[in-house]
């Protein structure tokens, strides 16, 4: 290995997934990404992705100049590392990819979340959605359970819609029977994941409206990949979504950013 060149990581560590990047020397060059399922093993995960990743770039953890976890199960890294709020990782994380952007709208599992940031990919202004599975990627998984469709086709669908269904409630029960009821009286898959998403962007746009929201916009986590959910968010808003190539991995970018500035 050329000893000119350093390399950092990042591992974001959440209740869905486990990413890590690694990223070569100051100039954050991404030098390989790895994103495994978190398993009921926060710590086995951790250390499998790690090696992955470092496995790709073909070095050792010894060759590591810094590394920053981030995440739920920031906690069970069993490898020595700075742990970096979720919500800075991020906003680095899309400064890194968007330099021009300075809303964050992340979608995850658990939680949705919105941020103001600044230029240099600081946290100007915060706010995490309730603990409901209707401000999360949550809402979704048992949504498409109910219509029997792969969550990763969801997207695709819901844009085919002509007339949305229209949900009464926002709480992820009450819209669970909801959704039976209505494949009862004989509506589409496609009018009933139209709705979900635009529930789901209400909620959103609420979040992003507190943090007084600033253009340009982009949307991470595992609600970028549903490209329904994120027209929805756009339509609501009435802005464009700048999206990452993966959304999922721009946390685990911005902790590797944050541990090549120390």
């Amino acid at each position: 290995m050329n000893n000119a060149i350093r390399y950092f990581a990042g591992v974001d560590i959440g209740s869905v997934s486990i990413a890590a990047v690694l990223i070569r020397s100051q100039k954050r060059e991404m030098a390989a990404s790895e994103m495994i399922p978190s398993g009921g093993n926060y710590k086995d995960a951790a250390r499998k992705v790690l090696n992955g990743v470092l496995s790709k770039a073909g070095i050792g953890v010894a060759d590591l100049a810094g590394i920053v976890t981030t995440g739920l199960g920031a906690e069970s890294a069993p490898f020595p590392a700075r742990q970096v709020s979720d919500i800075s990782c991020q906003a680095m994380g899309c400064r890194r990819l968007f330099p021009q952007v300075r809303t964050v709208i992340d979608i995850g599992g658990q939680f949705t979340k919105a941020m103001r940031i600044t230029p240099e990919g600081r946290v100007a202004d915060f706010l995490m959605s309730e603990k409901c599975a209707t401000g999360s990627g949550r809402f979704l998984q048992v949504i498409a359970r109910i219509l029997h469709v792969n969550l990763s086709e969801i997207g695709s669908l819901s844009l085919q819609s002509e007339t949305p269904v229209e949900f009464s409630t926002n709480c992820a029960v009450f819209a669970e029977s909801e959704t039976v009821s209505r494949i009862a009286e004989g509506a589409k898959a496609a009018d009933i994941l139209a709705g979900v998403h635009r529930a789901m962007a209400a909620k959103v746009s609420m979040l992003a409206k507190r943090v007084k929201m600033e253009t340009e916009v982009a949307l991470t986590g595992g609600g970028g990949e549903d490209t329904g959910l994120v027209q929805a968010v756009g339509d609501t808003l009435g802005v464009r979504i700048w999206v990452p190539e993966q959304p999922r991995l721009s946390a685990a970018l911005g902790a590797a950013c944050l541990a090549a500035a120390d």
